[in-house]
């Protein structure tokens, strides 16, 4: 069996699906591993460590890297960056022979055609934003898995890359957020005086936002946080913060996820939570509804009730945003309150979130691998759950 590793096309995208230290994890399974060549180098992977691990290179070892073009998916060969490249013709060559193919954002639909009968791929990979890949796998008869649908159980754990990426993204924004403040995180007790610790509100306690909130505490700020989920307030008191408590009941969704809160609760819910956000040096954003636009948390007149030098980061600006003026990738003053707006927020950290997504790739090789050959078990719930496209 051969697994193909991807170089990733999509603009901002750094990280790489498998990297050299879980090759020979890939290997002991069964399968043959070749790389894109450069297919690690912006997250800090050389082709010489996929080399020396085991992995086939495939490409020229010159090239000047690789960019999307109209697409958002992985694999597009044509461009941009620096480092190795394998020419469009190796990458469908490899893709074509290949059992399984393992990508961080999903396939050009171009690429997904040279999909052997049979075949699967492993990405992110959403059924409404990824049509045209979605179509172009179906018409290929191969199978699609995607990190998006995992089942949230318990053996399916180490296979949870919005876990793995969430816990990344939540980190990260802490630190940029420390740094766009003009001020301590900690409390200073010096012979000058009394710097009071910073105060940081954390929206959203997923993965995400109790990482968020956990780091803060770490740092030395005051930190408390706000879900609307039943479980929510023993999850954030676990990681050291404060609940804040409003005056309206907990709304649950599928999975453990919440849901989309109707427009009078929400409505209510920037109320209440008005006065808590004037009162902080940060917050931080993180809510997300699987499968739909981002919840509007802070609007435009709460985000100026805030002191001039506050900050504001919003997780959730590349899926429409929790706050009313964020722009994904971009950094704006609104009422003198600094908003950032995230985007490709995993890849600001390319080689952790690398290598946290690598180990999710292969405990998914272990889900579809039987004695040293691909096997689809459609009676499995982590496929039959993850499967987008199951042609087999």
């Amino acid at each position: 069996m051969k697994l193909f590793v991807v170089k990733e096309s999509r603009p901002g995208e750094k990280r790489v699906a498998l990297t050299p230290a879980s090759v020979a994890k890939a290997k002991a399974l069964g399968y043959e591993v070749e790389v894109a060549a450069g297919a690690g180098a912006a997250a800090g992977f050389a082709d010489s460590a996929y080399r020396e691990a085991g992995a086939t290179l495939v490409g020229s070892a010159a090239g000047s890297g690789t960019a999307a073009g109209s697409g958002s998916g992985a694999g597009a060969a044509a461009g941009s960056g620096a480092g190795a490249e394998s020419s469009p013709a190796e990458v469908a060559g490899a893709i074509g022979k290949a059992q399984v193919v393992a990508s961080v954002s999903p396939l050009e639909p171009s690429l997904a055609s040279h999909l052997s009968p049979g075949s699967v791929t492993i990405s992110f990979l959403q059924r409404e934003r990824d049509a045209a890949t979605i179509a172009a796998i179906t018409q290929a008869r191969a199978n699609a898995l995607s990190f998006d649908y995992l089942p949230r159980i318990s053996r399916a754990q180490a296979a949870d890359a919005l876990t793995s990426q969430a816990i990344v993204s939540g980190y990260r924004v802490t630190l940029v957020a420390a740094g766009l403040l003009p001020k301590f995180f900690p409390l200073y007790m010096t012979a000058a005086g009394t710097i009071r610790p910073a105060k940081v509100l954390v929206l959203g306690a997923g993965v995400a936002g109790l990482q968020a909130m956990a780091t803060s505490k770490k740092l030395g700020a005051v930190v408390s946080g706000y879900d609307v989920r039943a479980a929510s307030p023993d999850e954030v008191k676990s990681v050291g913060a404060r609940f804040v408590n409003i005056d309206l009941p907990p709304i649950d969704g599928a999975g453990g996820y919440a849901r989309e809160l109707g427009e009078e609760r929400a409505k209510k819910q920037q109320e209440l939570l008005a006065p808590v956000i004037a009162e902080q040096n940060i917050v931080i954003t993180t809510a997300a509804v699987p499968g739909r636009p981002a919840p509007l948390l802070v609007t435009k007149q709460m985000l100026a009730g805030m002191a001039e030098g506050s900050v504001i980061c919003d997780l959730a600006a590349e899926s429409g945003g929790n706050v009313e003026g964020s722009v994904a990738g971009e950094v704006v003053n609104l009422s003198g309150v600094t908003l950032w707006g995230g985007k490709d927020v995993p890849s600001q950290m390319a080689p952790d979130a690398s290598s946290l997504y690598s180990g999710n790739i292969v405990a998914m090789l272990g889900f579809i691998t039987k004695d040293g050959a691909l096997n689809l078990d459609k009676e499995d719930e982590v496929v039959r759950d993850s499967a987008v496209v199951l042609s087999q």
